[in-house]
């Protein structure tokens, strides 16, 4: 089938290589204009148009899809149908109607559950035992096309975003190979359960210690690895990586209830958050006994 690809993160490069590896003929692929990243800020490609230049295939990197121009290109290559997976850009109703098939979308959850942008961090963050991808025909509302095909996945307790975004991703690339050959009938959304999946603030990130153990459990893992759950010991700023809800650990929440190699138990408003991996600002990710070593941290200490 001939498509025109639109992505840009990882995620949508599992799908990408699937799509090249199922025999799609890729007429272009449509990614994000070139980012500086790092110290540097030297030009970053996306791991879509990596991919890309990789296999050989045509890349087109529009900062809009409202120019004429970037419309007559499209159309002029009479695609059966795009495929849309974290592209980060809008499209406009008159580049939903060029494909012959429409444009369909990966969705990393169980739609209408999550539209938005962060649908893996807000189901951690909600507690959600479970999530999924929803192939869906798009339309010009925010993730409220009809559903074509969609399949969960179990959320484990230690899953973390980066985890279990690469088990959708790999979900996601196998899901749009079947969805292509089947063409199966849509199924409208109920709009009456929808959630909505705002982006991240990093603000969010923040680790309130008066909360329960549960919850700095869930942003822990729901913000690894981007932007890292946030906290202060004293004048140093940490980020923690790695944690778990401890029973029996009692305390002032923020108070350190406990320290030995295997980590740092530290009271909340209900329970306690045994903290197993660290990074103080400008250090690196540390398994709590190598953070210890250069850090030592005492039973009573106040953190926040």
């Amino acid at each position: 089938m001939k498509i025109i690809f639109a992505g840009t993160p990882e995620f949508a490069a599992a799908a990408l290589r699937s799509l090249h590896a199922a025999g799609h003929e890729i007429a272009l692929v449509l990614t994000q204009p070139d980012r500086p990243a790092g110290r540097g800020l030297q030009a970053q490609f996306s791991a879509v148009k990596k991919l890309a230049l990789e296999i050989g295939l045509a890349i087109a990197q529009p900062r809009t899809l409202k120019e004429p121009a970037t419309f007559e290109h499209l159309a002029a290559l009479r695609p059966e149908a795009m495929v849309v997976a974290a592209y980060g850009l809008l499209l406009p109703a008159p580049v939903l109607a060029i494909p012959a098939r429409g444009c369909i979308n990966i969705h990393a959850s169980l739609l209408p559950r999550w539209r938005g942008a962060a649908p893996i961090q807000r189901a951690l963050l909600a507690g959600d035992a479970q999530t999924g991808i929803s192939i869906m025909q798009m339309d010009e509302g925010l993730d409220t096309g009809p559903v074509l095909r969609d399949e969960a996945i179990a959320i484990a307790p230690d899953d973390t975003a980066g985890t279990l975004h690469d088990r959708l991703a790999a979900l996601g690339a196998t899901l749009i190979v079947r969805v292509l050959a089947e063409n199966p009938t849509p199924r409208p959304q109920n709009s009456t359960e929808a959630t909505y999946a705002p982006k991240i603030d990093k603000r969010e990130a923040q680790i309130d210690w008066s909360q329960s153990a549960e919850m700095n459990d869930r942003k822990v893992r729901a913000f690894n690895p981007v932007p890292g759950a946030a906290t202060q010991y004293g004048e140093i700023a940490v980020k923690i990586w790695a944690a778990h809800e401890v029973t029996g650990a009692r305390g002032e929440p923020g108070t350190v209830c406990a320290v030995d190699a295997s980590g740092v138990t530290i009271a909340c408003g209900t329970g306690a958050l045994k903290v197993t991996a660290l990074q103080r600002a400008g250090g690196r990710r540390l398994p709590a006994a190598a953070f210890l070593a250069g850090c030592p941290i005492r039973v009573g200490d106040r953190w926040g």
